[in-house]
């Protein structure tokens, strides 16, 4: 489980200083009423030393940690009861968060619509998603280029009604009362195209049975 101690930071240059500054601004706005300055200010600084030695992001640190930190302040808000719309909250979960879990949060994002909330996350996260999979989805007609890969946090695990694990094993985190479920699936990674398609289309079978089983009408 990722726990980020907010008192220890990555040294942080001043045009990303800049930047988190604005993003502070733009998530205050929207978490007015629910959360304070300094709450999103511990958030979105734990937020961003979660991708500070990835060196081939860099240049987008401040905005995958303003997205990362939006996800995380949601989350919280639902485990704490600020925010209930009753709509239902899967979690996709694998090894690295580049290719079974974003194809999964693609299809699962695409068919259901506003009727349900999906995230992803992963035990060990890699730097970028798995182009093959980007691919692989670009042919279903879903871009999920602008995803990125991310660990799971204490507060995104707890707001799940749903959690679906794929191969990371005892790492997964697991709280009782909710609800499991392992999807076996082999690990795209290294593979071409051709490949990952049939790794696609499993777990694309598998999402629109979830959602079956859910009561949720795929939107296509």
């Amino acid at each position: 489980m990722t726990d980020v101690s907010p008192e220890v930071h990555q040294e942080i240059a001043l045009d990303q200083q800049l930047a988190l500054h604005t993003a502070a601004i733009r998530l205050a706005e929207e978490f007015r009423g629910v959360y304070g300055t300094e709450t999103i200010e511990r958030f979105l600084h734990s937020s961003h030393d979660q991708f500070a030695t990835a060196a081939s992001i860099s240049n987008y640190l401040p905005l995958l940690a303003e997205r990362f930190a939006r996800q995380r302040l949601q989350a919280l808000a639902r485990v704490e009861g600020h925010h209930r719309d009753g709509r239902p909250v899967v979690l996709f979960l694998c090894t690295h968060n580049a290719g079974r879990s974003q194809m999964a949060l693609g299809f699962f994002t695409d068919l259901a619509g506003e009727k349900a909330v999906a995230w992803s996350g992963g035990s060990e996260p890699g730097v970028e998603v798995n182009p093959a999979a980007i691919m692989a989805m670009a042919e279903r007609g879903i871009d999920i280029s602008q995803e990125f890969p991310k660990p799971w946090t204490d507060e995104v695990v707890r707001a799940a009604d749903v959690v679906i694990t794929m191969g990371c094993g005892d790492a997964c985190p697991v709280f009782p009362g909710m609800r499991y479920e392992n999807w076996d699936l082999d690990d795209p990674a290294g593979l071409d195209l051709s490949g990952v398609r049939s790794i696609r289309d499993e777990i694309e079978r598998r999402v629109r049975r979830l959602l079956e089983e859910l009561r949720f009408p795929t939107s296509r």
